[in-house]
């Protein structure tokens, strides 16, 4: 059976009546809608699922329930509501955003494609989510999910991370995009990806563009979208150390750039150090003298780039460290105390069986 042709009307109105019937109405964000919602949900999306983020969106909320709330609080609070969504930069890039707007837009959220793309942590897709989304302005959107419908619909078989067919979909996005019903428009093309035309196992017999699929009519559903070849993720080791002074841990902060930029992290010595590299380490890095370290389970947290082995080692506190000890960069955290600031996920989980 051969593919039917598309025009830009027809596939504008039949996605429109599959959303009317089949869309997604109900989540946190599209309720009470303002532009601060939809920012704010947009930026914890972005490759994450919707599962993982509805909790963290209204924990965010509830805390900073708009743009200068946001703005006012301080940065730790800000990563201590995202600790364990990762991709910590988003966190930071909001609370930079927040400021931007309160003090160069008096707290009224942008609602230009540039104004918008000027903001940390928004591009250009970012930006057509939010203009649709929260201003009913056709604002064009290329994530994941639609990527993943519109390479199938055309059959693209050419890696979809090439430059030359992420210039083929922003065009085709663009010329299916309507003038009204923007948002609805815009979330049914997401709903449409995430729910029908997944990246495995796709829904096909549902889909309002069975007859249209080029990848489907082709059988290379399951081949596309393509990406290069992925490099091999390279595994690198660290050791860190639990350094206990009764119920209290050292924190250290990490600088704000780099991995879990601006949390709080237990030190880190590069690589498995041995017994006595942690000793030296602790007389040279704080003055202290420790006991004998014991060494505790390793395991493995993945990045998007690398494997980290972490080698958690832990250390008693011979004699009661200077107040020199304490500063803006590295605390004495009790374990009898709820959580209150920001940790990287591998560092919570370590203290949490300390507790």
């Amino acid at each position: 059976m051969p593919v039917v042709p598309l025009t830009a009307h027809t596939f504008q109105r039949r996605l429109l009546s599959w959303f009317d019937a089949h869309g997604r109405k109900h989540l946190p964000w599209q309720q009470h809608k303002t532009p601060y919602r939809v920012w704010i949900s947009e930026i914890m999306l972005q490759q994450t699922q919707v599962g993982t983020v509805i909790p963290y969106f209204q924990h965010f909320i509830q805390r900073f329930p708009d743009v200068l709330s946001l703005a006012k609080a301080p940065l730790d609070d800000v990563l201590h509501l995202w600790a364990g969504l990762g991709y910590y930069s988003r966190a930071r890039n909001l609370h930079q955003a927040a400021v931007m707007i309160a003090e160069q837009y008096q707290g009224r959220f942008p609602d230009t494609k540039d104004t918008l793309q000027t903001l940390p942590g928004i591009g250009r897709s970012t930006a057509g989510a939010i203009l649709a989304l929260a201003f009913e302005q056709p604002g064009i959107i290329l994530d994941g999910n639609v990527k993943r419908v519109l390479a199938r619909l055309h059959g693209l078989t050419q890696p979809i991370n090439d430059k030359t067919t992420e210039q083929t979909l922003w065009a085709l996005a663009e010329n299916y995009t309507p003038v009204i019903r923007a948002a609805d428009y815009t979330q049914a093309m997401m709903d449409l990806g995430a729910t029908v035309c997944t990246r495995s196992k796709p829904a096909c017999l549902t889909c309002p563009f069975l007859k249209n699929c080029t990848a489907y009519h082709h059988h290379l559903t399951a081949c596309i979208p393509q990406k290069r070849p992925a490099k091999k993720i390279p595994t690198q080791e660290a050791t860190f150390l639990i350094l206990k002074r009764g119920r209290h841990v050292l924190l250290c902060k990490r600088p704000t750039q780099g991995i879990w930029g601006g949390l709080y992290c237990l030190p880190e010595i590069a690589g498995l150090a041995d017994s006595h590299t942690v000793i030296q380490y602790c007389q040279q890095q704080f003055k202290l003298l420790v006991s004998e370290p014991k060494a505790l389970n390793s395991f493995r947290h993945t990045f998007s780039h690398y494997h980290l082995q972490i080698h958690p080692i832990m250390v008693q506190t011979k004699k009661a460290p200077t107040k020199l000890m304490e500063s803006t960069q590295q605390i004495w955290y009790n374990l009898s105390k709820p959580l209150a600031i920001g940790l990287p996920k591998p560092i919570q989980t370590i203290l949490e069986a300390l507790r």
